[in-house]
């Protein structure tokens, strides 16, 4: 009897954790459908493409749909990178410098057009991933093959990712960690306006 009941666990967990696979790439369309804003902090790690460096930083990021974002890296180091939805800026504090690109020149097929562009099966062939530390796993390829990033993968907590991963067209992997994520909070567009600072050098790209 006992024999039979583990048998039974055995396979209700299995068809629980197919469902949970099946359902992941789902889970990343709802998202990008249904939630219009966010924030959550963020810790990234950025490991070189033997291996043997890894560099670590952390902020905050928000973003509006569409293409609406803000990156705040606040250690080791002050960054910061705002999309105000017809250009990215990127600001580097320590050089006081500057440089914008149009949107779509910025954007394609990037991590942050996957969270916070409008578009999703037009740049991505989407598939779904076993999952792996509690989290259900989306497997991004840019559809776009002579872009910046050969891969991303994205870990689903709930209805918000809680990690996502990259690999870069070098080898490079990246893996942002989000904690604290809120999903449709009221929010300004003005917060995603940005005016250059006073004597900042501005490059134009």
């Amino acid at each position: 009897m006992r024999r039979n009941f583990l048998i039974l666990a055995a396979l209700t967990a299995a068809l629980a954790a197919g469902a949970a696979h099946a359902d992941a790439v789902e889970q990343l369309r709802a998202f990008v459908r249904d939630v219009k804003t966010g924030r959550a902090a963020f810790t990234q790690v950025v490991t070189s493409t033997d291996g043997a460096r890894r560099k670590t930083s952390s902020g905050e990021f928000e973003f509006m749909r569409p293409n609406r974002f803000r990156f705040q890296y606040l250690k080791p180091f002050e960054q910061l990178i705002v999309a105000d939805g017809t250009k990215v800026w990127i600001y580097d504090a320590d050089l006081n410098q500057v440089s914008s690109r149009r949107i779509g020149q910025a954007l394609g097929s990037t991590p942050a057009a996957l969270l916070a562009g409008g578009s999703l099966d037009a740049d991505f062939d989407l598939a779904d991933q076993a999952g792996d530390g509690g989290l259900n796993w989306v497997l991004a390829t840019p559809k776009a093959k002579d872009g910046p990033f050969k891969s991303m993968r994205i870990g689903f907590k709930g209805a918000v990712p809680a990690v996502v991963e990259i690999v870069d067209s070098f080898g490079q992997r990246s893996q942002l960690t989000f904690s604290g994520f809120e999903a449709n909070p009221s929010m300004d567009a003005a917060r995603f306006e940005y005016h250059p600072p006073a004597g900042a050098d501005v490059v134009e790209q």
